[in-house]
């Protein structure tokens, strides 16, 4: 009957009110609990759901080295040469930075260890040199490892540019001197290229600066003061940041301490034009820029690929979209670290450098900022670290 079933229901919606809301309380807020005490949490999250989001189980519970992905390099291959007119950012101190890089994040070949030494390798021996991770990918020995197998097959040490990143649970200006260091053996370099603030701040993150009532600012402030002490003892050659506003990167050089290298955001030809404006206040400023997602957000290709200007344009030049996307950054002075573990696009991620897009075409590329086909792209907006 009606009533009986009016009972059943009453009863069901008491035993999940009275049982699994709690519960589902309970776990979330262990869960925010574990993220704000444990600094490692946030690199754990990344390594798992990267994966789970593509279908794979990660490797953090299968075991790294079962996940099919990049190919073994052929133990006779040796390095070829590097890219014609290769394109370079100038640093500080009279350091370059390739402007065509790998990223080693976001994608499941980036968490399973055998996968991205093999990446490394396939990369650094196409001709490839700029390689950037940060300590929150969990990525670091086999990226190290990577760069090693280069280096005993003839790639030298010094084209290589390694960048990597220092996360928000990590800010404060001792903890800075004590972990950006242990970077260097989880590497096995003698030094560092570049090491990035990852981001301004982690909502929820604890750290040094939070337990000793250190505003923001103050705690960026403090960690870059232990990051240029750090540069001044060599353990990198120059710092940076990532994900930064303009605000924050004043309130950086303020200091008078070691210059901003570079800024590494989202950015590409559909970012909105709040995007456009870091960009070129770091170029006017002599701040390299890193683009990250440089042809649209995650798992957003296609959609690019999809552009009708885009594709208008790539026929004309008898290139695919994303070298056509790749081409268009590099050409306004951006460095690009697009992501993949397989070597034929690797390949065709380094061709940017022997070609070029014409005034006219760089203008409608430019354009793509204000068309209602970019409102349809993600884009992380910085003003969720502010």
């Amino acid at each position: 009957s009606r009533r009986r079933i009016a009972e059943h229901l009453m009863g069901f919606t008491q035993l999940c009110c009275g049982r699994f809301i709690p519960l589902l309380v309970l776990i979330i807020a262990v869960f925010f609990g574990w993220i704000r005490t444990y600094p490692s949490a946030y690199g754990i999250i990344f390594a798992t759901l990267g994966p789970l989001l593509e279908g794979r189980l990660p490797p953090l519970i299968i075991g790294h080295g079962k996940l099919k992905g990049t190919p073994e390099v052929p133990k006779d291959m040796k390095p070829l040469p590097r890219p014609d007119d290769e394109l370079f950012a100038p640093l500080p101190g009279g350091f370059q930075m390739p402007l065509s890089g790998l990223g080693m994040c976001c994608r499941y070949s980036a968490y399973d260890d055998v996968l991205v030494r093999r990446t490394v390798l396939w990369y650094l021996l196409q001709g490839g040199r700029h390689v950037d991770t940060a300590h929150v990918y969990r990525n670091h020995r086999a990226v190290g490892l990577g760069i090693q197998d280069a280096i005993n097959r003839g790639v030298p040490r010094s084209e290589i540019f390694v960048v990597t990143k220092i996360f928000p649970p990590y800010y404060g200006y001792q903890s800075a001197l004590d972990i950006v260091p242990t970077f260097l053996e989880e590497l096995g370099l003698d030094y560092i290229d570049m090491v990035l603030m990852h981001a301004p701040k982690m909502p929820i993150a604890q750290n040094e600066c939070r337990k000793s009532g250190l505003s923001d600012k103050e705690c960026r402030q403090q960690t870059w003061k232990g990051l240029s002490e750090l540069r001044e003892k060599g353990v990198m050659r120059n710092i940076g940041v990532s994900n930064f506003m303009i605000h924050q990167m004043q309130e950086i050089s303020e200091l008078g301490l070691a210059p901003i290298a570079n800024n590494q955001f989202q950015f590409n030809a559909f970012v909105p034009p709040a995007q456009h404006k870091i960009f070129d206040y770091c170029l006017e400023n002599d701040i390299a820029v890193t683009a990250y997602y440089p042809v649209g957000g995650t798992m957003e290709k296609a959609k690019a690929a999809n552009s009708s200007i885009i594709k208008h344009l790539s026929e004309k030049y008898g290139k695919s979209s994303y070298q056509l996307l790749l081409r268009w950054l590099v050409q306004k002075g951006a460095a690009v670290i697009p992501g993949t573990g397989n070597p034929k696009h690797m390949k065709d991620n380094l061709d940017v450098f022997s070609w070029s897009i014409s005034s006219e075409d760089m203008a409608m590329m430019d354009g793509l900022r204000n068309t209602e086909e970019a409102k349809k792209f993600m884009y992380i907006d910085l003003n969720w670290f502010s």
